[in-house]
């Protein structure tokens, strides 16, 4: 690979000196960037001091959450993204259905790849570190600087060779003033989020095939506006698929000419078994318990029918079990 091709991994460039997204590539000054930024916040009507726990059970208000930016990084490539998805987000579900699909991956990935930073620097700091470098899963590693890779996008011509890394799916809801939240889980890189008469899942690195595995469900859905218990047992599907989900991605990288091309190798490799583990109803009931909270389903009452998980759609079209 050449050296246009920011590698953070490879170092653990994750001590608040470099770009979190371009490395040195830039000479300009580095300042520290919200990775939630201001215009979200006021549309979701939040003062910032609102808080989250951290893989590291470190709570952090959402003003503290920040990442070290490259200044002309911030301002020539970051900043417009973020002005065409404010501008999306404004017109609500009409205008996020229409955004490219790069556009959101872009985005949502350059916040899930902040928090990574943020864990990263936290697990760098405790020294956690060892002589074979950060104690944590290569595969995890490997999973996280390819999502880096793809995120530079933002910044350089990245050209994904006939595939998309990602599962995106936008929906619209029948409640027109949701009130903002998101849920994103770092290891499967697998986000959320709901806003006025929008929804959005995305898993990052799938090469959408969770997309692929809930197609009957997304069909039925077609452009009809969920319920709140709905998008949440959408969510349900989408977070648990990805937990199952088996394979790690591997990917050809090659620089050329100031772009950056990525061609996916085949998933199936040399593996003799489906892309996705086993369905379990039970396992799913629980993950789906906890997207429903507000609601107050009980596990009993989710699957009372062990055959048959409670659902808001009909029919449910959920995955057979094995």
């Amino acid at each position: 690979m050449s050296s246009m091709i920011y590698q953070p991994f490879k170092n653990f460039d994750f001590k608040y000196k470099n770009c979190f997204l371009s490395g040195d590539t830039f000479p300009s000054p580095v300042e520290e960037l919200n990775i939630l930024p201001a215009w979200l916040l006021e549309v979701a009507n939040f003062s910032g001091e609102e808080q989250i726990k951290l893989l590291d059970e470190s709570v952090r208000s959402y003003n503290a959450l920040k990442v070290p930016c490259n200044t002309e990084v911030r301002d020539h490539f970051i900043q417009p993204l973020e002005e065409k998805i404010a501008a999306a987000f404004a017109k609500g579900y009409e205008g996020v259905s229409q955004l490219d699909e790069v556009d959101l991956f872009n985005w949502i990935g350059k916040f899930m790849y902040s928090l990574i930073y943020i864990e990263m620097n936290a697990a760098v700091r405790l020294q956690q570190l060892s002589a074979d470098g950060l104690n944590m899963s290569q595969g995890l590693m490997h999973k996280f600087g390819n999502l880096n890779t793809m995120i530079q996008g933002i910044y350089l011509d990245v050209v994904f060779e006939d595939f998309v890394p990602w599962s995106v799916v936008v929906v619209p809801l029948e409640n027109k003033e949701t009130t903002f939240s998101f849920r994103d889980e770092i290891n499967t890189l697998t986000f959320s989020l709901k806003l006025k008469d929008f929804g959005i899942i995305a898993c990052l690195q799938d090469n959408g095939t969770n997309k692929k595995y809930h197609r009957e469900v997304l069909d039925q859905i077609g452009n009809t506006a969920l319920s709140a218990e709905q998008f949440e047992e959408l969510c349900a599907r989408f977070f648990y698929s990805a937990y199952l989900f088996n394979r790690l991605p591997e990917y050809a990288v090659m620089p050329v000419e100031g772009s950056i091309y990525i061609d996916a190798m085949p998933l199936k490799g040399t593996l003799n078994k489906a892309l996705f583990d086993h369905w379990q109803h039970k396992t799913y009931a629980q993950v789906l318990q906890d997207f429903w909270k507000p609601w107050g389903h009980t596990l009993f009452e989710i699957i009372k029918d062990p055959t048959k998980p409670m659902s808001y759609f009909n029919p449910p079209a959920l995955p057979e079990t094995n």
